[in-house]
């Protein structure tokens, strides 16, 4: 990219980055920022809702290094387990089409 050049091609930079799209290191970076993304709702959820792992831990039946290593990203929680995580902190989980 040139000093003054303004145009930023993202889809080059991933490309470049994690390979094209469809392979299997693009698709292995790709789960990884869902994860990722998936555990900052459930960290930011967690706080809005005023809790602290330990006490959300304890309403869901587990130690709070099991929330600490949901929230960052380390495991993935079961969808039985994600919703008994949402139901503790006074949220819904739903599903509804993509508009």
């Amino acid at each position: 990219m040139q000093k003054n050049d303004l145009t930023y091609d993202v889809s080059a930079e991933l490309e470049r980055e994690f390979g094209p799209k469809g392979s299997e290191s693009r698709k292995i970076a790709e789960d990884k920022a869902w994860e990722e993304y998936n555990a900052q709702i459930l960290l930011d959820a967690r706080k809005k809702s005023g809790l602290t792992q330990q006490e959300l831990a304890r309403r869901i039946g587990t130690d709070k290094g099991y929330v600490s290593r949901v929230e960052r990203g380390l495991i993935v929680p079961s969808v039985s387990t994600l919703y008994r995580i949402a139901a503790a902190m006074g949220f819904a989980v739903e599903l509804r089409p993509i508009q």
